[in-house]
């Protein structure tokens, strides 16, 4: 079994240094890996990247982190993920990660994603430039997203998991206003998870969402935005048995 801790949307600054580390203290109990599913600023700056750093640094699992749209804000991602980076964690846009569990090895991909939304209500690459480049952006992400899974699946992984920022179903959307979701999501990302094959979906952005999805292929998706699980990280379970194999809360 591989215990999989996972949050989004904790906004650190100034104001929050310190708040989650307790809690990330005890994960050796709890969980194998912890992963962050964006917006772990409050606006992306560099000072705020550093106290993330300090707040995750040294911890006795390892950590996966794609960006969300409140990192690039300041428009410097680059130097976020250096940040980050420096305090040991794994910083994923369009690529993968592969990490030994016990016997196991356990695959994450992850990427920020983008917003497009769902089937039979989404953009499209039509019209404008500025709408093309919308939705191709979108692809673009889906598409790394895509191939990381299948390089993970050709490394032996016993276990993949996608990690995002926007979700890839409109399940873990439910609660928040209809007319956003286009900027909450796409069905790009969950269509590239379903061709490619994961065990489990995690992602944040939605912060009036609902926890629990699914995508059309069967593969469990949860929103792991920090004021949907209401704690410091959800602990979800990946079982090795076919018949049993899939995520759960824990």
């Amino acid at each position: 079994m591989i215990r999989v801790a996972a949050v989004g949307d904790i906004h650190m600054g100034r104001d929050s240094r310190g708040l989650f580390r307790p809690a990330f203290d005890t994960l050796h109990d709890c969980a194998d890996l912890l992963l962050l599913a964006g917006d772990l600023t409050h606006h992306g700056k560099p000072d705020e990247a550093q106290i993330v750093a300090d707040e995750v640094a040294g911890l006795p699992v390892p950590v996966v982190a794609v960006l969300g749209n409140h990192d690039h804000h300041d428009e410097r991602p680059e130097e976020v993920t250096d940040i980050l980076r420096s305090a040991g964690v794994t910083v994923l846009e369009g690529e993968g990660a592969v990490f030994q569990v016990g016997d196991a090895l356990v695959g994450v991909a992850g990427t920020k994603g983008f917003g497009g939304g769902f089937a039979g209500r989404c953009g499209s690459e039509f019209g404008e430039p500025e709408m093309k480049s919308f939705v191709r952006r979108t692809r673009s992400c889906a598409d790394g997203l895509r191939t990381a899974l299948e390089q993970l699946e050709q490394a032996g992984c016993a276990f993949r998991i996608a990690l995002t920022h926007f979700s890839p179903v409109p399940d873990t959307l439910a609660g928040e206003p209809l007319e956003i979701y286009p900027f909450l999501g796409s069905y790009l990302l969950a269509e590239a998870m379903d061709e490619a094959g994961a065990d489990l979906a995690v992602h944040g952005h939605a912060h009036q969402g609902t926890e629990h999805g699914i995508t059309s292929g069967g593969i469990r998706v949860r929103n792991v935005a920090q004021p949907v699980i209401r704690r410091a990280f959800a602990v979800y379970h990946l079982h090795e048995h076919p018949q049993e194999k899939g995520a759960k809360v824990a």
